[in-house]
C-alpha cells in the first residue's frame, strides 16, 4: 500500500457528544410497557428491547417526559433548542482540535432528519460561532441513517471544489419522534432503538496547516433502490414524525450489499482485498449480521459498530460517526469503507484511508 494521497480531502478532527439525559434499555422497556399496554402484554414484542442488544440510550429529556403525550410543535421546539446546543458545543470542539479559526471556515454542512428548523441549523452556527458570513451552506435533510456517510461525502466534495476548510455537523434527536399511545409495530420498534446524539468534523484540503489527518477521503458511491420509498421513513401525523418500517431490511441488505460494495469500490479502482477496516452504521443487530454475511466478513470485523449500538442505541445519521471515532481509537492503517443505509431506500459508501502507523 502506498502513502496517503496528498491531494484527497482529509479529516482533521472528529468530536462526538450526546444530550444531557440518558436511560437504560430496561428503563425504556418498562416505560414502553406502560405507554403501549396492548403491545406490552405480548411477550414476544417486549423481547424487541432485549434482542436489540442496547444497554443505554442518550435522550434529550428525562425519561419521565416521554411518558406524557406532547404535540408536534412542543417536540420540535425541544429539537431546535437541544440540537442548537449540541451542534454549537461539538462544532466549537471540532474547530479547536483542527486548529481552524471560525472566520477561516469556507463551508458548513449540517445533516439531520429528526426535527425541523428553518432557518437551518447551519445558519445558527454561522452566527453563534462567528463563522464567515459568506461561507457556503449545505443543510441536508431527509437522508435518515444514510446521512452520516452522505454528509461526509458532500463535505469532501466541497473541499475538492475549492472550499478548503469545511465544518461538517450531524445531529439527531430521534427520541423526540416517539408518539405516545401509537401502538403500531413501527413506533414500538423505534422506541426500542432510537436515541439522540451529534458529531462534528473538520474536513480540509491536504495542504491546510494543522494537526496530522485522522483519515483521507478518496471518493464516495450513492445508490437509490427503485420503488423502495415505503421501506423506511417518516409519516407526518398530527403528533409529529411517525416512523415507518415496512419491509425486512436485513433481507434487503443480505441480497444487495455484496454487489453494491463491489460497484462502489470498482468505481474508484479499488477491490475488496484493499479493505482492512469497515465503518458501518449499526441500524440494528440483524442489519449488522446481514452486512457481515453479505460480505463474508470474519468475526469481529464490526465489533466497533456493535459497541456503539450497545452503548448509545441508533442515533440515525450520527451513529456511523460514533463508530468511526471508536475505530480511530485503535489506530487502524490502510484502506477502509464507511457505509450507511437509510430511507429511499438508499446506500451510501465513502472510501477512506487511515494513516500508516508512526514509527
Amino acid at each position: 500500500m502506498g502513502a496517503m494521497s496528498t491531494l484527497a480531502p482529509t479529516v482533521r478532527s472528529l468530536v462526538t457528544g450526546t444530550p444531557p439525559y440518558s436511560a437504560t434499555q430496561l428503563e425504556v422497556q418498562a416505560a414502553a410497557a406502560e405507554l403501549f399496554p396492548r403491545l406490552g402484554a405480548r411477550r414476544g414484542l417486549l423481547d424487541v428491547f432485549t434482542n436489540a442488544q442496547i444497554e443505554t440510550r442518550p435522550l434529550s429529556r428525562p425519561l419521565a417526559w416521554y411518558r406524557e403525550p406532547h404535540p408536534f410543535p412542543e417536540k420540535n421546539a425541544v429539537f431546535v433548542e437541544e440540537a442548537r446546543a449540541l451542534c454549537l458545543r461539538l462544532a466549537r470542539g471540532a474547530l479547536e482540535r483542527a486548529e481552524v479559526a471560525p472566520e477561516d471556515v469556507d463551508a458548513v454542512v449540517v445533516v439531520n432528519t429528526s426535527g425541523i428548523s428553518t432557518p437551518s441549523l447551519d445558519a445558527y452556527l454561522i452566527g453563534a460561532l462567528g463563522l464567515r458570513r459568506h461561507a457556503a451552506r449545505l443543510p441536508l435533510w431527509g437522508l435518515g441513517c444514510a446521512g452520516g456517510a452522505a454528509g461526509l461525502a458532500r463535505a469532501a466534495d466541497l473541499v475538492r471544489a475549492g472550499h478548503r476548510r469545511v465544518l461538517y455537523v450531524a445531529v439527531e434527536l430521534c427520541s423526540l419522534t416517539l408518539i405516545a399511545g401509537d401502538e403500531s409495530k413501527s413506533n414500538f420498534v423505534g422506541t426500542a432503538l432510537f436515541s439522540d446524539g451529534g458529531a462534528a468534523m473538520v474536513v480540509t484540503a491536504a495542504d491546510v496547516p494543522g494537526p496530522p489527518p485522522l483519515l483521507t477521503l478518496h471518493g464516495a458511491y450513492s445508490t437509490l433502490i427503485e420503488d423502495s420509498e415505503d421501506i423506511m421513513g417518516w409519516d407526518v401525523v398530527e403528533e409529529g414524525l411517525k416512523v415507518r418500517f415496512s419491509r425486512d431490511i436485513p433481507t434487503l441488505v443480505r441480497g444487495m450489499m455484496r454487489g453494491n460494495v463491489r460497484e462502489a469500490l470498482e468505481a474508484h479502482g479499488w477491490t475488496r482485498g484493499d479493505l482492512g477496516t469497515y465503518v458501518v452504521h449499526p441500524g440494528g443487530v440483524k442489519v449488522l449480521d446481514a452486512y457481515e454475511e453479505a460480505l463474508d466478513l470474519p468475526g469481529g470485523t464490526l465489533d466497533a459498530s456493535r459497541a456503539v449500538l450497545r452503548r448509545c442505541g441508533n442515533m440515525s445519521s450520527v451513529t456511523v460517526l460514533f463508530v468511526l471515532e471508536e475505530i480511530l481509537r485503535a489506530h487502524p492503517a490502510g484502506r477502509g469503507l464507511l457505509s450507511a443505509m437509510g430511507p429511499g431506500f438508499s446506500a451510501e459508501h465513502v472510501l477512506v484511508e487511515f494513516p500508516a502507523a508512526q514509527a
